[in-house]
C-alpha cells in the first residue's frame, strides 16, 4: 500500500485541476451568471416600465395645466385650422 494521497483536483485557489472538474465548474459560473444577468434584466425592464408610467403621467398632468391655463396645443391648433 501507498502512503501517498491522491493528486488534489483543485489548486490553492479553488481552481479545478482536471477536465472533468472544470467543465462541471465552468457549466456552474455559466449559470450563476446567466441567474444575474437574468435578474438584472427584469430590473432594467421593471425600471423601464416604471418609467414609462411616469412619463405617461407627466404628460396627462401637463395636458391638464395647460387645459386649465387655456393654451391650445399643436394638435388642437391643426384641427381648428382646418375647420
Amino acid at each position: 500500500m501507498s502512503d501517498q494521497a491522491p493528486p488534489p483536483t483543485t489548486t490553492d485557489d479553488g481552481a479545478p485541476t482536471n477536465s472533468q472538474d472544470l467543465t462541471v465548474f465552468v457549466q456552474n459560473l455559466l449559470e450563476q451568471m446567466q441567474s444575474r444577468f437574468s435578474q438584472m434584466s427584469d430590473a432594467i425592464i421593471g425600471r423601464i416600465d416604471e418609467m414609462g408610467n411616469r412619463i405617461d403621467d407627466l404628460e396627462k398632468s401637463i395636458a391638464d395645466l395647460m387645459e386649465q391655463a387655456g393654451v391650445e396645443t399643436q394638435g388642437e391648433k391643426e384641427m381648428n385650422q382646418g375647420s
